[in-house]
């Protein structure tokens, strides 16, 4: 790395953000992703590796996540086979890479996002095992208090009419 580079990355590295550099001559940090999942759980690989793809850095911590869960804040009613923290904000399950790319950008007072369950042909659930099927689901943003409202609405795939 130039000198350069070096001096205009330094801030990031100091601050503890991911930076990747383009060109050698700038710094854009991508956002930093903590998942707690169970060591064998595969769907839960798939939907790190969604996250990785769609512009995020993820530390994986195989211990399970109930605790993480607990700890985070979000109703065991809620509850998935992972748990993430982004932001400030706790994600449950199998949340779509956008939906969190659009909570980090609409920062709503909440304390995250969850997918309950595990819908078949949400990201980490769309595996070749399932071929094309995909179930209806929500992504619910948690509010404070426990409360949910929905964030994003996703269709069966047979209900899609386009």
């Amino acid at each position: 790395m130039q000198k350069r580079s070096f001096l205009k990355a330094l801030p990031v590295l100091v601050a503890g953000a991911q930076p990747v550099f383009s060109g050698g001559t700038s710094a854009k940090t991508r956002p930093f992703v903590e998942v707690w999942k169970d060591a064998e759980c595969g769907c839960c690989k798939d939907w790190v590796k969604h996250l990785e793809d769609n512009g995020f850095d993820v530390r994986v911590n195989d211990s399970g996540n109930t605790a993480a869960r607990a700890r985070l804040g979000i109703p065991a009613r809620l509850g998935s086979c992972h748990t993430g923290q982004v932001g400030g904000y706790a994600v449950e399950g199998h949340v779509p890479a956008r939906d969190i790319q659009r909570l980090l950008a609409e920062r709503p007072k909440a304390i995250g996002l969850a997918v309950p369950g595990m819908p078949v042909g949400s990201p980490g659930m769309d595996g070749p095992i399932y071929g094309k099927r995909k179930d209806a689901y929500d992504v619910l943003l948690v509010k404070a208090d426990g409360s949910t409202s929905i964030f994003k609405s996703y269709p069966s795939k047979s209900s899609t009419s386009s």
